[in-house]
């Protein structure tokens, strides 16, 4: 530890004793880069904050969500340092005094866009604007007033985008869509007498309505639901005329008393079941049977006289003729649609030409009716829109901090830079005078020299300073430290010309 502190007491009397040249390099370092900071231009920035609140009540009614509104402003804030507002900050404000032609515009935007700046905040209702105006040909108060120029400029600018923006966007996008709609309207027209024609022209040659190929597969399907509703109609018919021939149509006889006889109430239940749809392999019809074939081998037939026809019978009988009339009409609607799809096969193979025909004219109608019906539709979403956000006050905008006014310069900060300055010439001085005690080759003490050598010294001679050279060393003492103070204070007073250009700005 001793060592190290030893060594740094050498190093220390060997910057002293160079001092005069630390001073210098200092001195010269010094005015060096005040001279280069007094060359650097003031930049004036001025800021504001606005306020955008785009929600509304009827905007999720037409389709118009927050983030379309978000995006919306988005947009706007995005486009806010174009080309073409840039040049109406120019034309609008103080800059335009140094313009004199369109190349002198292009360099102002190209500045302009590098200096101007649009924030949105955490919460994105709040963007900030900020300008900075760095003319090193204007003056400081000229810059500061450029600078909030401008960024008023920009808020109204973002006003105007926000509000009468969207009014605009709709003139034009409905005006576009006037006009595709009566173009689209007269194609329509058009199609529609074509159509008419062909069908004036070829009528009674393809009946119906559609065209030919879809008229083709209508009748297809029909029929094959026709053939399933036919089978099933046949299936109950042929129900019906087993039921109706297990049933006697009239009933053998009545008892005594006037009522019916057992072999009639036999029969008649008989027939009951079978109308029920019972077979003959069933046990109650069985049981029946062998009961009527009993009573007949008994002569209970002929206990009473005459017969009365069966009511089972008639119900069945009434029964068959309603599934018969059904399967006619089945039959019957089957061959009307298979005779129309045999005459369009053979008017498609006939006249193949007249069928592509109309199914071109259907096709295109088909399209321009679609396209007719999109383009109105859209039409009157783009109005109900537009009256909603220009209409209703749905964009609120609100500046909460107004442009400030710079009494203060914000780039560079020169009383930072001038103590940088002083520093960094007090440290070049020092640097120098070390790097030159390193160079000579002279020996502080004899252990150094004993340590470069390699050899034992035998003893060393002290300086002996007379009265007069004491006497000068202190007069030079008091010229280093007024050297050193001047320094300090010429740094002192350019800080304080800084801050007093400040004020008058």
């Amino acid at each position: 530890m001793a060592g190290l502190y030893d060594e740094l007491l050498l190093v220390l009397h060997g910057i002293w004793s160079r001092r005069w040249v630390a001073l210098g390099v200092a001195w010269g370092v010094c005015m060096l880069g005040w001279l280069g900071v007094a060359f650097i231009p003031n930049s004036y920035q001025s800021k504001a904050r606005v306020y955008v609140n785009t929600q509304s009540l009827l905007e999720d009614k037409v389709g118009i969500t927050q983030v379309q509104s978000q995006q919306d402003l988005d947009r706007v804030r995005s486009t806010l340092a174009s080309a073409e507002n840039l040049e109406k900050v120019v034309r609008d404000t103080d800059l335009s005094q140094t313009v004199s032609g369109p190349r002198d515009i292009a360099a102002k935007i190209t500045k302009l866009r590098e200096n101007i700046t649009v924030m949105a905040q955490a919460d994105p209702s709040m963007i900030d604007i900020s300008a900075i105006s760095a003319d090193s040909g204007l003056s400081d108060g000229a810059n500061a007033r450029i600078a909030q120029q401008v960024v008023q400029k920009l808020i109204d600018i973002f006003q105007e985008e926000n509000l009468s923006g969207d009014r605009n966007q709709t003139k034009q996008s409905l005006a576009f869509l006037d006009q595709q709609i009566a173009a689209r309207g007269k194609q329509l027209e058009a199609a529609d007498q074509r159509r008419v024609a062909f069908a004036q022209r070829y009528v009674g040659l393809l009946p119906g309505a559609g065209s030919i190929s879809q008229r083709m597969d209508a009748a297809r399907m029909e029929i094959n639901q026709i053939d399933s509703q036919l089978v099933q109609a046949q299936s109950a018919l042929s129900a019906m005329n087993g039921q109706l021939a297990g049933t006697p149509a009239t009933l053998p006889g009545v008892s005594a008393s006037g009522g019916a006889s057992p072999l009639a109430q036999a029969q008649s239940n008989l027939a009951s079941m079978r109308a029920r749809g019972w077979t003959s392999s069933h046990p109650d019809v069985i049981a029946a049977q062998r009961e009527v074939d009993a009573l007949r081998r008994a002569g209970g037939g002929s206990a009473g006289g005459g017969s009365t026809p069966n009511p089972a019978y008639l119900s069945i009988k009434s029964m068959q003729a309603e599934r018969a009339a059904s399967v006619q009409a089945l039959s019957t609607r089957k061959a009307q649609l298979q005779s129309d799809l045999n005459t369009m096969m053979a008017k498609q193979v006939d006249e193949p030409g007249v069928a592509s025909e109309q199914e071109k004219l259907d096709s295109d109608y088909a399209a321009l009716k679609t396209q007719y019906d999109k383009l109105m539709s859209d039409r009157e979403e783009i109005r109900l829109r537009g009256e909603v956000k220009t209409e209703t006050g749905s964009v609120q905008f609100r500046v909460i901090q107004p442009p400030s006014a710079p009494t203060a310069p914000s780039a560079p900060n020169r009383p930072l830079l001038l103590l940088g300055v002083l520093l960094l010439g007090i440290g070049a001085g020092v640097g120098v005078a070390f790097a030159l005690g390193q160079l000579k080759g002279t020996f502080p003490n004899a252990a150094r020299l004993e340590k470069a050598i390699g050899l034992p010294v035998a003893g060393s001679i002290s300086q002996t300073v007379s009265a007069a050279q004491v006497a000068i060393e202190k007069q030079r003492m008091k010229w280093f430290a007024g050297a050193s103070g001047g320094l300090a204070a010429v740094c002192l007073l350019l800080i304080v010309v800084e801050f007093v250009q400040r004020g008058m700005a």
